[in-house]
């Protein structure tokens, strides 16, 4: 009797295994494809089933549903048809995924949104922790010539959320215009704020609300409207609504520019800024500063005392 009890128990724990196992398989075959949002302002994911494929053949087949047209309407597909994916490339757990010439037609915004939902996408695969993208077989470069390099699913910050998860305190460095509109003066401001906001998002929320102290005028237009930030390898790609263009004509030029930038690489891993208007890099802030061009920190504009 005692052995038959015994043979029971382990027959239930090899059934219990196996039932894991199957869902463990089951598990490894749910996938998030991410796609760009209708308006190119944003990444959402949608669930896929995948066939069970591993390896290579996993990258191709996620590959193909980032061509395909969502379920969801309001998305779009990640790799459209104007882009070509020439192949693929594995070196352990590294993974090079080869595009044609076009791949460049790509705006600046779009482009580091079509970037992070690929690598996002692929990564999801276990055997792969690293992708690197070339062009035409040579390493992708951004607007500025620097080569991209490799990426990982930290590479990307885009927190476009709004809910409230738990709350943290942050003392930010923020510039905003003299009273003369010819320099910045820095302010320190203690701020509470969500967590699921990116300190890039942040900064911008703040200097949209504009200075705390009436000797200071505000350098970019409360009617402002953010529509996306990322951080990519040290570059912050700030994308705003066509409101930033209602600038106050009695700040300069260059304190707008160095209002935004100088705030912003006043963050740890902030490097460079970018500003677009509706994801066009093609204009200038006003009329002296190309959008097109990375801007790094200029202390030169900072007023010494007030």
């Amino acid at each position: 009797m005692k052995k038959r009890i015994i043979s029971i128990f382990f027959v239930l724990l090899l059934l219990l295994s196996l039932v894991g196992c199957q869902e463990e398989e089951r598990k490894n075959g749910e996938y998030q494809i991410f796609y760009l949002n209708i308006d190119k302002t944003k990444i959402e994911p949608e669930e896929y089933d995948s066939s069970g494929a591993t390896g290579e053949e996993l990258i191709y087949e996620l590959l193909d549903k980032l061509k395909s047209v969502p379920n969801d309407r309001k998305l779009r597909c990640t790799i459209s048809e104007s882009i070509t994916v020439q192949g693929i490339k594995s070196n352990g757990a590294h993974l090079t995924v080869d595009f044609g010439a076009s791949y460049y037609d790509l705006t600046v915004t779009e482009e580091v949104l079509v970037r992070a939902a690929i690598v996002r996408t692929l990564l999801q695969s276990s055997d792969y922790s690293l992708v690197a993208f070339t062009v035409d077989g040579e390493p992708l470069k951004s607007k500025s010539g620097t080569i991209v390099g490799s990426m990982n699913v930290d590479s990307f910050v885009e927190n476009p959320g709004a809910q409230i998860n738990t709350s943290k305190q942050v003392t930010l460095s923020l510039y905003f215009s003299n009273s003369d509109g010819t320099e910045l003066v820095k302010e320190s401001r203690v701020v509470h704020y969500s967590t699921n906001i990116s300190l890039e998002k942040l900064v911008m929320e703040q200097l949209i609300e504009g200075p705390k102290s009436s000797k200071r005028l505000a350098t970019v237009p409360a009617t402002t409207k953010i529509i996306t930030i990322s951080l990519v390898e040290g570059v912050c790609y700030v994308n705003v609504d066509n409101s930033f263009q209602n600038q106050n004509q009695e700040i300069k030029e260059e304190v707008v520019l160095y209002s935004i930038v100088n705030s912003l690489t006043e963050l740890q891993g902030v490097t460079k800024v970018q500003i677009s208007i509706n994801g066009d890099t093609s204009g200038k802030v006003r009329y002296t500063y190309d959008l097109s061009k990375m801007y790094e920190k200029n202390l030169d504009i900072i007023e010494e005392s007030e």
